[in-house]
């Protein structure tokens, strides 16, 4: 499956945005989809997870309360709606998509878990 993220950009501190991941060559809803982050100089770290079915989601203790992981079948893309982004926020945010195997917060926010990464967008937060 190929991944294509988009909808990164400049948005104040307290502002929203929604970033899209796009899958194509195969259906996403097989796969546990992800959201990563990368800030510069610091470790990709997870962000958000939700199971192949949609049921079930999880987040980094950072994000939670704040950002909400979806997806839609039927347009075969995953969804990251972030709300109150401040400046600890800003990163190079990547989708991922891993089998199913393994429902829990030490499996799915594992980079190394995830077979299929999308290129990455950038979201910059202006204090």
């Amino acid at each position: 499956v190929q991944l294509q993220a988009s909808g990164g950009g400049l948005v104040q501190a307290g502002g929203s945005l929604k970033l899209s991941c796009a899958a194509s060559g195969q259906t996403l809803s097989v796969y546990v989809m992800g959201w990563f982050r990368q800030a510069p100089g610091k470790e990709r770290e997870f962000v958000a997870a939700i199971s192949w079915n949609g049921i079930s989601t999880l987040y980094a203790d950072s994000v939670k309360g704040r950002f909400t992981i979806s997806r839609d079948a039927a347009k075969n893309t995953g969804y990251l709606q972030m709300n109150s982004l401040d400046p600890g926020d800003a990163a190079v945010y990547y989708c991922a998509a891993k089998g199913t195997a393994g429902w829990s917060l030490a499996v799915v926010g594992r980079p190394s878990a995830y077979a299929y990464w999308g290129q990455g967008t950038l979201v910059t937060v202006s204090s």
